[in-house]
Parts: C-alpha cells; structure tokens; sequence
C-alpha cells in the first residue's frame, strides 16, 4: 500500500492532516422573469476556489511549524498548495484568509488548527495604448474605417491655414486701396466703392475660416 503523498503550503509540509474541503461560487445571479417557473441564472464571473485545512501539527517541531504558519497568514504573501483534492484545480497561487489554533491542556506538543485558503489569479495584461484605445483588432479596421485618411486629413488642414493667412494678406492691401477714397481730390470714390465693401466684408469671412481651421488643427493634433 503506497503512502499519500503530504499536502504542502508553500514550504511547509502538513504531516497531520484530518480533512481538506473544497467550495467553489459558481458565480451566477438569479433573476425573476415574469411567467417563467424558476429564476434566471446568469453567470457574472467564477468566484476564487476556496480550500479549508483542519490538522494537528505534533512533535518536537509543532512549535516552528506553527510559528511558520502564523508568520505566512499574518504577512497575507501568495503561497502555492499541492494537496489530492486540489491536483484537478488550475490553483497557481492562494492566499491565507483565515487561521484559527488551539493548543489543548494535558496534551503538550499538539496544536489543532484550521486553515482557510482563497485562490489568487493573477491580473491581467495592462490595456495597450493602441490608437482609438486598442480597437486595431475588432474596432475600426474590422469596419473597413481606413486610419490612413488622418494623415491627409492633416495636411489639409495646413493647407487651410495656409490660404487663410494669404487671404489675410489681400485683405491687408485691399484695405490700403481702399483708404485711397479719402482722398478726395483724386475723386476715386466711386471707383473703390466695390473694392471697399469687399475689404469690410473679409474680416467676417476670414474669421470663420480662422476658427475652422483651428477646429480641424485640434482635431488632429497641429
């Protein structure tokens, strides 16, 4: 008859061990449908599997592996567990949640206690700083969205600032022909009064090209 192997705490063999139990939260939240007989179940996550050990620790060595054991629950450090209840579980790491010990009189070098193990996965990968928040995979580009466009986007929004500061700069010598109407002894009144009312009309105008510009800048960046 082969011997069973010793179920391990991180480094800490549990030679005495009475019973080892297993719980697991499905996870599911029951909700009331009107007209259906029972309740809905749906599942929001798995919870963490939960291992409850209960042992004698015995010997000239109970006082160090208990010692061991407070030390490990107090410091809350993720251990590993190897136990036969547990060889079918994907447990990579666990977490003392609970430790009771009870030290009876008349019976010197024994020390019953009680564990409470709860699994600790690890988290997951940081989110990656892809453009339009890590969609590459199943966003835009499965839309058929061509990204491409942003960098023609952008140079035409340049090439909008750049007519609005030449627009500015025909203002500017419109605005100098148009002063000549004060001149009245060259009698040019009537023949700049066109040229005059498009000069005041051109502020408006590039104004509002201005800001579109700007608008379609910020969008991009500039």
């Amino acid at each position: 008859m082969s011997e069973r192997p010793i179920p391990l705490l991180g480094d800490i063999s549990l030679e005495y061990v009475q019973h080892i139990t297993h719980a697991l939260d499905g996870g599911f939240t029951a909700t009331r449908i009107a007209g259906l007989e029972g309740e809905l179940q749906q599942r929001v996550a798995r919870g963490s599997h939960r291992v409850s050990i209960a042992g004698t620790l015995a010997g000239e060595g109970s006082a160090d592996a208990l010692s061991s054991l407070q030390t490990k629950a107090a410091s809350g450090e993720e251990l590993t567990v190897a136990a036969d209840i547990t060889s079918a579980l994907d447990l990579q790491k666990v977490v003392i949640t609970a430790f009771r010990a009870v030290e009876e009189a008349g019976r010197p070098g024994r020390i019953a206690y009680e564990i409470d193990l709860a699994e600790s996965p690890p988290l997951p990968p940081p989110a990656s700083l892809d453009p339009f928040g890590g969609l590459g995979d199943f966003g835009l580009g499965d839309l058929g969205f061509d990204t491409d466009i942003l960098g023609d986007l952008a140079d035409l929004a340049d090439q909008v600032a750049g007519a609005i500061d030449a627009a500015m700069d025909v203002m500017d010598q419109l605005g100098a022909l148009a002063s000549l109407a004060d001149l009245g002894d060259l009698s040019v009144g009537d023949f700049m009064a066109p040229i005059s009312g498009a000069a005041d009309a051109l502020p408006g105008i590039a104004s509002d090209m201005t800001s579109a510009a700007r608008n379609l800048g910020s969008a991009f960046g500039l």
